[in-house]
């Protein structure tokens, strides 16, 4: 899996207790990496995947559970210093563009300032180690047409949140040209190195979600009600993909970075693992989306998660539950109607596509979800979804290496 990169390494995950933080974080452990999370004190969301995957305590499969505040740069320095990745994802962020409208100081501050302060503390670490910034489609300047938004795109935003995601862009080019581009004869390949990229990824689902104003944990919540679903713009298209699909592009990443440092060190370098050239494009931003046969409104998603859900297909209308309604109320903010993302660049560079279209994304989305409801109703603990999740990323690495794949390789997966 993943040519066995994350086998006993170290790897930071900021924002570990969020949704895609805590897949992340999962995905790693089942393939050996000793995991180092960090993330603020506050829950994500009631309920939080991360409670159901990690019940008692993280460190039972990981290495460390830390809290604090991704602001706070010399408690960063010192995380760092105390465990030294070899890789660090930093997903720690405030991700809702609803949320960024009520606390807009607070956005910037987590995206930007957050962003910032993590790349000051590694640039003084003295050690060499992989960083993949995960941004957003949103940082994008977006002009509501068809037009799929490609890595050179200009950055931009008109709400808090996309243009935050943009900033957070603007500082990570400037840390990567500024202190961490290693310049032809500057330095010899046992000189420490920090290679950084950032990847950004479209409308995610999958099982675990429960933030406030998404479309999926709306509906679970509806249909767990017996009530309607009320959905906010429906002819809105978004690239929906499952959470797995980005994260295994950001494990795809995070791999080849790790592979590019082994080689700088041949004595690091693993049996079988030739050194490669100094220069790199992969030091760069990357797309993660879907197809785009998988861009679909929200209406669409609504009507297919529906399906999903064995209650709604078997209830009569009068029930409710199985219908949905458009929210007829003042829908400010307003959000964009067209948002598309080209994966032209994953593709040829590092060979990573998506697996599940997207009927497949939401039947495992409302299967999970299903089971979840199901699973607290009989009071069974979260051991059993615990199971669930695992056997679902597994589902997910089979139908990769049938499709040939090169990361992937189901046996890689504890």
């Amino acid at each position: 899996m993943f040519g066995g990169r994350f086998l006993g390494r170290r790897v930071l995950v900021t924002g570990h207790t969020g949704f895609k933080g805590t897949w992340l974080a999962e995905w790693l452990l089942c393939m050996g990496a000793d995991v180092i999370g960090f993330s603020a004190k506050e829950p994500v969301s009631e309920p939080a995947l991360f409670d159901v995957q990690f019940p008692s305590s993280f460190p039972r499969l990981g290495v460390a559970d830390v809290r604090g505040d991704i602001c706070d740069r010399e408690q960063i320095v010192q995380l760092l210093k105390k465990w030294q990745p070899d890789l660090v994802f930093h997903l720690a962020a405030q991700s809702l563009v609803r949320s960024s409208y009520r606390q807009p100081f607070e956005t910037f501050a987590t995206n930007v300032m957050g962003t910032a302060s993590l790349l000051d503390a590694l640039r003084n670490t003295g050690r060499s180690c992989a960083v993949v910034v995960v941004s957003s489609d949103k940082c994008y300047e977006n002009h509501n047409t068809a037009h799929p938004c490609r890595e050179g795109d200009p950055l931009g935003g008109h709400d808090p949140y996309s243009s935050s995601k943009a900033c957070a862009e603007l500082v990570v080019d400037a840390y990567r040209h500024s202190f961490f581009a290693e310049r032809a004869g500057s330095a010899s390949p046992r000189e420490p190195r920090l290679l950084l990229a950032s990847a950004r990824s479209g409308n995610v689902i999958g099982g675990g979600d429960w933030a406030l104003d998404r479309i999926i944990p709306d509906c679970v919540r509806s249909l767990a009600h017996g009530e309607p679903v009320t959905v906010r713009n429906p002819h809105a298209t978004r690239p929906w993909q499952h959470v797995l699909e980005p994260l295994g592009g950001y494990l795809t990443l995070g791999a080849r970075l790790l592979e590019r440092l082994d080689a700088r060190n041949i004595d690091a370098c693993p049996p079988g693992h030739s050194r490669i050239p100094t220069a790199s494009p992969l030091e760069s931003g990357f797309n993660f989306g879907p197809d785009s046969a998988s861009n679909h409104t929200v209406r669409e998603l609504v009507e297919e998660f529906l399906k999903s859900w064995p209650e709604a297909n078997a209830t009569v209308e009068a029930d409710n539950v199985g219908l949905w309604k458009e929210f007829s109320g003042n829908n400010e903010p307003l959000e964009a109607t067209h948002l598309r993302l080209a994966i032209d660049k994953a593709r040829h560079l590092l060979d990573w596509r998506p697996v599940w279209n997207f009927s497949t994304a939401v039947r495992h989305t409302g299967e999970w979800y299903h089971r979840y409801i199901a699973v607290m109703t009989a009071t069974k603990g979260t051991a059993e979804l615990d199971k669930f999740t695992r056997m679902q990323i597994r589902d997910y690495c089979k139908d990769a290496a049938r499709q040939r794949l090169l990361w992937a390789n189901p046996d890689g997966i504890r």
